[in-house]
């Protein structure tokens, strides 16, 4: 799409809201912004004027159903989304709210207070998470391509949870949740002949099984949006972890545990997928999964 003098395509500063279809635009997303209006809108709805008519104002309004109207959604650009937008913005709402009521409190000595007083531990959960994720999605950006085609940062329906990544590629869908954990994961089994088997994930000495179950009803998720039999992988990714100089990933209960430099020529090997089969698969699990 090329800008006119009333439009730019640029990088939003702030979250929007699309002027289209309402849909929520994150933050450094690339979106058009209508100077005229003062509104954004997404890249998916592109207004060209058609070939008859000689300009925007004789084409009429622009309406959601002529947008719908005007061409396939296969014509439509898929936003990848910014990963860590959510967790980012909660840490900030969290810091803002704790900078105002200091502030308001004491009105005199409130910066000083800020100034020697550390965030509280549930804060900064946030933002060790934002990190994590914004870290790994800068790797996973960089094999972006017609055959491996991402989305960060989607939003569950009817959840307050979200998924970190997603990987479409020739072999499959990834599901990834990234994880800035210190301390080497590790299998612990416990059980086997005479009680049942029970794997724990362990980070360090910390017992972190918790995060298994919460890949998997991802994974559920994802396979209920695809709507077919598509082979869909559960991934947690330790982006800083401790991990040995040989072996040191594992899988359990169908999810691996492993690293972003062991990730990432799985989602470039080959499979059985067509480039035109990936894009039909993005485009549902964008529709179904919006950015969160």
């Amino acid at each position: 799409m090329e800008e006119g003098a009333d439009e730019k395509i640029m990088r939003l500063r702030y979250a929007g809201t699309c002027r289209v279809c309402g849909a929520g635009i994150p933050q450094k997303t690339q979106a058009v912004y209508e100077r005229g209006t003062k509104t954004v809108r997404c890249l998916s709805h592109d207004m060209t004027v058609p070939p008859e008519s000689t300009s925007a104002t004789d084409a009429g309004p622009v309406t959601l159903q002529g947008v719908m109207e005007a061409g396939p959604v296969a014509n439509a650009v898929v936003e990848a989304g910014t990963a860590g937008a959510s967790a980012r913005r909660e840490f900030e709402r969290r810091k803002a709210k704790r900078e105002q009521r200091i502030r308001t409190q004491h009105p005199r000595i409130g910066g000083f207070l800020l100034a020697i007083s550390e965030e509280r531990q549930s804060t900064t959960a946030w933002d060790t998470g934002a990190l994590g994720e914004e870290k790994l999605g800068k790797g996973l950006d960089r094999l972006a391509s017609d055959r491996t085609r991402l989305l960060h940062d989607r939003r569950i329906p009817r959840s307050k949870a979200n998924i970190d990544h997603i990987a479409v590629t020739p072999n499959g869908v990834y599901v990834i949740d990234a994880k800035k954990y210190r301390g080497r994961p590790h299998l612990k089994i416990e059980g086997g002949i005479l009680r049942p088997r029970v794997e724990r994930l362990l980070v360090g000495s910390r017992d972190c099984t918790k995060l298994v179950d919460g890949v998997l009803k991802q994974v559920d998720v994802v396979r209920a949006a695809l709507a077919e039999e598509v082979p869909a992988r559960g991934v947690l990714c330790f982006v800083e972890a401790d991990w040995p100089l040989i072996g040191g990933s594992f899988t359990t209960r169908d999810v691996q545990a492993l690293w972003p430099k062991k990730l990432y020529p799985q989602l470039e090997a080959e499979g059985a997928l067509s480039v035109e089969a990936i894009d039909r698969l993005h485009r549902r699990l964008a529709k179904a999964l919006p950015a969160a």
